[in-house]
């Protein structure tokens, strides 16, 4: 019998609507990928076993988990502040690298690749922090001033300056910042600039708690803050709020200023936590797979965490799986995909919902209850 859509009387908002929606569409995912495997001749439920059990059956493994997650936190915390103030940023990845590029040049401090002092533990820290986070926050702000003094086209700008950035790091890296030998690099950093470790046996390093701060952060800023609810309504409508009196422009640049520098604070993560040196291609893509956690997440900033730690054990198992079960890489891709597209496509279901024919209108008891949802 054939299913239609039928226009919800009130969109379901609740969280225990979203949650069932998010979760039929990861189901449909895995099941249309499982179907993918078997021409290979795997066994869809022996590798999805393997997929959860390399991302979060251990504690190895869901240190490595964590460690994709937080690039991923930061980079969607710091899409939900710039497109909650009705900005299109889309340069994370530019900001992203400029700020571990930033935070290579204090961690080789006193060297000829660094800046000219090499700074004692107890002040390389907050220095380096906040000039990863002012250099991220000043590349955004050149977009920024760029978009609401002359009215340039924020989207194509923060794109471009993206490629920008990323040939900015290849001059340093080939260049003034250049390590000894043929590789376009720069030394290994000092151990005692790497983020230390948080859990025993695991990967996992401080720059968790750097994201888990950041979010929490945000959170606040948005929900319990004059100035977030300012630049809401900046967003929503910007000539309503300069008509209540709200500055929009300086809401705006505000706003990316705080993405830009909190997408820099990931790109330090990676170079002080995982990678420990600068080097040409080190974003690889993650300022817009945190774009797609935000969207995931549906711009809310404590759902990103969960978000971003189950899209961050999708890349650990999946590489796990196509191991293990000799599948293709485009197979694992293609998974990934699926539960960015069905997840997404499933908030239709928010405003419609599916009625079989000759059932009839909702009752007014069923249109009651849905509005109480």
């Amino acid at each position: 019998m054939k299913s239609l859509l039928e226009k919800r009387v009130v969109p379901a908002d609740s969280s225990l609507a979203s949650g069932g929606i998010t979760v039929l569409a990861l189901l449909l995912a895995f099941i249309i990928a499982g179907v993918l495997f078997i021409p290979f001749g795997a066994n869809p439920f022996t590798a999805f076993i393997e997929l959860f059990s390399e991302a979060f059956g251990s504690l190895r493994g869901f240190g490595q988990t964590l460690v994709q997650a937080i690039p991923l936190i930061l980079i969607a915390q710091a899409t939900i502040v710039i497109w909650r103030s009705g900005m299109g940023y889309i340069g994370f990845e530019g900001c992203f690298t400029i700020g571990a590029a930033a935070a290579s040049w204090v961690a080789l401090g006193g060297t000829p690749q660094g800046m000219w002092i090499m700074l004692p533990l107890w002040a390389f820290w907050p220095i380096v922090l906040v000039v990863a986070f002012m250099a991220g926050a000043l590349w955004a702000g050149i977009v920024g001033i760029m978009r609401v003094r002359f009215g340039g086209n924020d989207v194509l700008i923060s794109l471009m300056a993206n490629y920008v950035a990323a040939f900015l790091v290849q001059y340093l890296v080939s260049g003034p910042m250049r390590a000894v030998g043929d590789l376009p690099q720069t030394p290994l950093l000092p151990m005692q600039s790497w983020l230390p470790f948080i859990m025993h046996g695991s990967r996992a390093h401080m720059g968790l708690l750097i994201a888990l701060i950041c979010s929490l952060l945000v959170w606040v800023l948005i929900r319990k803050t004059p100035i977030g609810y300012e630049m809401i309504v900046s967003g929503m409508n910007a000539k309503a709020a300069r008509y209540g009196g709200i500055n929009v422009i300086r809401r705006q640049m505000l706003a990316v200023f705080l993405g830009g520098g909190m997408a820099a604070l990931a790109g330090l993560c990676m170079v002080l936590g995982v990678q420990h040196r600068l080097m040409d291609g080190l974003s690889g893509g993650v300022g817009f797979v945190g774009v797609i956690v935000a969207l995931l997440a549906r711009l809310n900033p404590l759902v990103v965490i969960p978000t971003a730690i189950l899209y961050g054990g999708l890349q650990v198992g999946g590489s796990a799986m196509q191991r293990e079960s000799g599948l293709p890489t485009s197979v694992i891709f293609i998974l990934e995909s699926l539960v960015v597209l069905l997840i997404l496509a499933g908030d239709i279901l928010r405003y419609y919902r599916l009625r079989w024919p000759g059932r009839g209108r909702p009752s007014v008891a069923e249109a009651a209850s849905e509005t109480q949802s």
